[in-house]
């Protein structure tokens, strides 16, 4: 378990929000090996598409970047001993606008 062992680097997610996060990485932790980021990031998105409606992403690793566009208020990055985990739900793409 990842109780008080969490540590939050950047969040727009409500607090309810953020502890589900953590609870969601602290089962999968607890059913994968830490190697196993695929596995890890698969449950801890089925467990926010089951919540929260469909259209969640989940990276899992201890050296990656990214940039992405999310929806407000659906982002949560943190750290936990050596794995980083970001989790958000993506936004809807806007079409170009005409010239």
């Amino acid at each position: 378990m990842l109780e008080g062992k969490a540590l939050i680097e950047d969040t727009d997610m409500p607090m309810k929000m953020q502890v589900q996060a953590m609870a969601s990485a602290s089962q999968a932790l607890d059913v994968y090996d830490v190697l196993d980021c695929k596995s890890i990031a698969a449950h801890i998105k089925k467990d926010f598409d089951k919540k929260y409606g469909n259209g969640w992403q989940c990276v899992v690793g201890s050296n990656f970047g990214c940039f992405f566009t999310h929806t407000t208020g659906t982002f949560i990055y943190f750290t936990v001993e050596t794995l980083n985990f970001l989790i958000f739900k993506g936004a809807a793409a806007t079409p170009p606008s005409s010239p």
